[in-house]
């Protein structure tokens, strides 16, 4: 198959299009976490006075990252208008 074939997506639907999916079911969770991952997590951990493996997978990172920002409360921040 050549790139001009290559497929994305699935050819049924998800549900809610695949946004409540958890971490452990992703194609790629078991690989090294993003840059970004490890930006952002690194900023919320040092916000919430943490400290983390560096080494964590895309999976746990993302954990982390909802757990974190439960904490900091960077979701809810100017929500009020």
């Amino acid at each position: 198959m050549s790139d001009d074939d290559a497929m994305l997506g699935s050819p049924e639907p998800e549900p809610q299009g695949g946004l409540d999916r958890d971490p452990d079911d992703w194609v790629t969770g078991n690989e090294p976490m993003t840059a970004a991952q490890r930006s952002y997590l690194d900023t919320l951990a040092r916000e919430a006075g943490e400290e983390l493996p560096a080494d964590l997978t895309k999976a746990e990172a993302s954990r982390h990252i909802d757990r974190l920002q439960g904490k900091s409360g960077r979701l809810t921040e100017g929500s009020d208008s």
